[in-house]
């Protein structure tokens, strides 16, 4: 039998051997095979293996076996620094510390350098092909550059101050990283900028008194206006919101196209009455279903669901304008004043945007669907097809629930009916298949008319949105199987199962309020669900829910397939909207490639280029829910900056050594409350627990609790808010866990930034 040291030796040299290949997935079987492992001693390898997991040596996830903290093949990654013979170092830009410490990547520039791509540099943020070194002591990955993302950044944004001496002024900037530094500016370089007003700026060189000196470059307008809060997250993201000349004249260029074109006679649909259901303030509409009766003998009582979706592949070909700007987008961007779209409107809101009652080009998915909710066949076309009626989810809603109007009257019996009635069949699968049920309302900020925020509602979870998600994910599935029947490269998207850190994290957090839950064993989204539903209706229900989210590994979009973990799905695509996202792009390419469907398919491209691909759109996706939670942060905090004073319920929503974080019920805003504004006893971490223990009397202030808290700060640009707490902490939890938490590390008057979450998107 190979030693621990054998095997861990082992997973890391098949990492480093596969280099610029994709890396071969490293299992049990692999291992065995390498060491002739046979018969009953692989029973022992798999304690091996099981206690290596347990302590944190390598992790399991569908992609195989791999060291902890391993870095995938392409990585998001930063370049800070040089080393002592003058090659680049950089650092990946996403990093959990429970991993260990941060990787650093020797970044060597190419031998026959690739036409257009520019010489990288210190302060680049890159995506770089990474590999493993074989050699120790230095840095562990070699790397070179597929794509600059953005360059170093030179300028800074910020509000302009005026010095109240004359002449000049000085920038407060808005980025948090910078918030405690400010630049000069000169009489000479302040513009037209006038006090009070967003502004971006050049950094130059240091004056004389070693400060910050910087040069106005553009005044972006008052803070005070509808736009500055998003301009301040497109700004500090670096998110691309100007369409390049040569994308905007290729967009106006484009003509409607017919049934039959450039040689290819698309399936006449427009006589079956699809409808758009999507929210009423919706722009752009980029799928419509219908639903019937499937009068097929084998499948009695089933129904036939057609999904048709945008053929944005038609007019955004590959390589041409249109294409290269929606990659360096990724996605469209939304926030609530404004959408930042990855198409221009030409596009994206009129030739592809399933109006109603005008021709569209559409890619349409029609699926058999069994009276048990199972997709028992599905089929592909390239459609004509014409809108019978553009419907709210409300609305929709509404008829069904008795309530028609004049639109949705007429459809009631033929449409709408027969749609909810194949959504209650496929409810049957979806709860048979268990995907990961988490109750977790979203909250939506209503503007008044000049952009300041109005009010925070929560909308309401309608079976009309279940409806379309639940459809949308069919077509999805679909469009995954027959790209991988046809044996077509595509774009997937993934979500990994968690980690055995994070399931011991929630086992021990479990344990403190009575339920057990083994260390090491293998989760499935049915066991999470089991424990949500024995939480529903208690006190434990919202931070059970949070627990259960932050345990979750984030989706990503790759082009080696391992599922889809939280909708427990062998394969998942992204197919139905091509208009804001550039994975559906791809899918959409694949398909009429692989199924000869006219003009406008995927080029020939390895695996290793996809791979690419899906990386960049997977940075782009998290650069664009980093600036829309930043903006939601910005405005609630502008919202609530007059009502300092003002008390407020809420819940802990998170804990750490140095405070609690506690999110207000009515707005959904977060806020810190420092560890040493608790009362008058020392609280201290109690990590197990969750909770801030006082010392002396064991109340606590624990991860759900229900709160009261009076608002004391509001820092608007930052989009930060700090609380005091009102509320007395709960009776002790035990003196052996207060005797054994972590005294806090938190200092009188230092406050600390809100804490940020990622949510795991379908």
């Amino acid at each position: 039998m190979p030693s621990r040291e054998d095997i861990l030796a082992f997973i890391a040299r098949e990492r480093a051997a596969s280099g610029e290949a994709a890396p071969q997935k490293i299992g049990k079987r692999e291992i065995a095979r390498a060491f002739g492992i046979r018969g009953d001693d692989k029973i022992f390898l798999k304690k091996i293996l099981k206690q290596l997991e347990i302590e944190g040596e390598i992790e399991r996830s569908r992609k195989g076996l791999h060291e902890k903290g391993a870095l995938p093949q392409i990585v998001l990654a930063d370049i800070v620094s040089r080393d002592r013979d003058g090659d680049l170092i950089a650092t990946p830009a996403e990093w959990a510390e429970d991993l260990g410490p941060l990787p650093r990547i020797i970044v060597f520039a190419p031998k026959k350098p690739r036409p257009g791509l520019p010489a990288a540099g210190i302060g680049d943020r890159a995506l770089l092909r990474v590999s493993p070194l074989r050699e120790t002591g230095g840095p562990g990955y070699s790397g070179r550059v597929v794509k600059i993302l953005s360059r170093a950044a030179k300028r800074v944004l910020g509000i302009f101050r005026d010095d109240p001496r004359g002449g000049g002024g000085r920038i407060v900037p808005v980025d948090k990283k910078l918030r405690d530094k400010e630049f000069l500016v000169a009489e000479a370089d302040r513009g037209d900028a006038r006090d009070g007003d967003l502004v971006s700026v050049d950094t130059l060189a240091r004056g004389r008194l070693g400060l910050p000196v910087a040069k106005v470059r553009e005044r972006l307008g008052s803070m005070n206006s509808e736009k500055a809060i998003s301009l301040i997250a497109i700004n500090v993201h670096g998110i691309p919101d100007l369409f390049r000349t040569e994308t905007i004249e290729a967009s106006e260029q484009a003509k409607p196209t017919r049934v039959e074109a450039e040689g290819f006679r698309r399936e006449d649909w427009r006589s079956l009455p699809l409808v758009t259901i999507d929210p009423p303030d919706a722009k752009d509409h980029d799928d419509a279903v219908f639903a019937a009766p499937d009068d097929a003998a084998d499948n009695p009582n089933g129904f036939i669901v057609t999904v048709a979706i945008a053929d944005v592949s038609w007019y955004v070909r590959p390589g041409g304008a249109l294409d290269r700007e929606a990659l360096d987008r990724g996605n469209s961007v939304y926030f609530p004043d404004r959408v930042v779209p990855m198409l221009p409107e030409r596009i994206s809101n009129d030739l592809c945007s399933l109006r109603q009652g005008e021709d569209r080009p559409a890619l349409a998915c029609r699926m058999r669907i069994g009276k048990d909710g199972h997709k028992i066949g599905h089929s592909f076309h390239r459609v004509m097809m014409r809108s019978a009626a553009k419907l709210s989810y409300s609305q929709a809603q509404d008829a069904i629930d008795g309530r028609p109007d004049e639109t949705t009257r007429p459809l009631l019996d033929e449409v709408l009916r027969p749609l909810w009635r194949a959504h209650e069949s496929t409810k049957i699968a979806r709860e048979k298949r268990s995907p990961l049920d988490l109750d977790l309302p979203e909250r939506k900020i209503l503007l008044k008319p000049d952009g300041t925020v109005d009010r925070v509602l929560t909308p309401p979870r309608l079976d009309a949105h279940k409806l379309i998600e639940e459809f949308m994910i069919l077509a999805n599935v679909a469009a995954a199987e027959t790209l991988e029947a046809e044996k077509s490269h595509l774009i997937y998207r993934a979500h990994d199962e968690p980690s055995v850190e994070k399931l011991n994290a929630l086992s021990e957090f479990l344990a403190t309020i009575g339920f057990k839950l083994a260390k090491g064993q293998v989760m499935k989204p049915m066991q999470f669900n089991a424990i949500l539903a024995k939480v529903r209706g208690t006190e434990h229900e919202n931070v059970v829910n949070e627990i259960v989210l932050r345990t979750q590994a984030q989706a990503e979009y790759v082009a080696e397939n391992y599922g889809h973990f939280g909708l427990h799905l062998r394969r998942y695509a992204h197919f139905t909207s091509p208009i804001r996202r550039y994975a559906d792009l791809i899918v959409h390419r694949a398909l009429v490639r692989a199924l000869e469907l006219g003009p406008g398919g995927l080029p020939e491209m390895s695996r290793e280029h996809l791979a690419e691909i899906a990386a960049r759109i997977s940075a782009a996706e998290r650069r664009a829910m980093a600036a829309e939670r930043e903006t939601t942060d910005r405005l609630i905090a502008v919202f609530l900056a007059d009502k300092i004073g003002a008390s407020f319920e809420g819940r802990v929503a998170g804990v750490t050594p140095s405070g609690l974080f506690v999110k207000l019920s009515e707005t959904g805003a977060d806020g810190y409350v420092p560890a040493s504004t608790l009362g008058d006893d020392y609280f201290r971490f109690d990590e197990a627990h969750m909770a801030m223990i006082g010392a002396r009397t064991g109340e606590s202030f624990q991860l759900g609790d229900a709160v009261t808290v009076r608002l004391v700060e509001a820092a608007p640009f930052a989009g930060a808010l700090r609380f005091q707490m009102l509320s007395q902490g709960k009776p002790r939890v035990g003196r052996a866990s207060a005797l054994k938490s972590k005294p806090s590390r938190a200092r009188p008057g230092k406050a600390s930034a809100k804490a940020s979450r990622r949510r795991t998107r379908a």
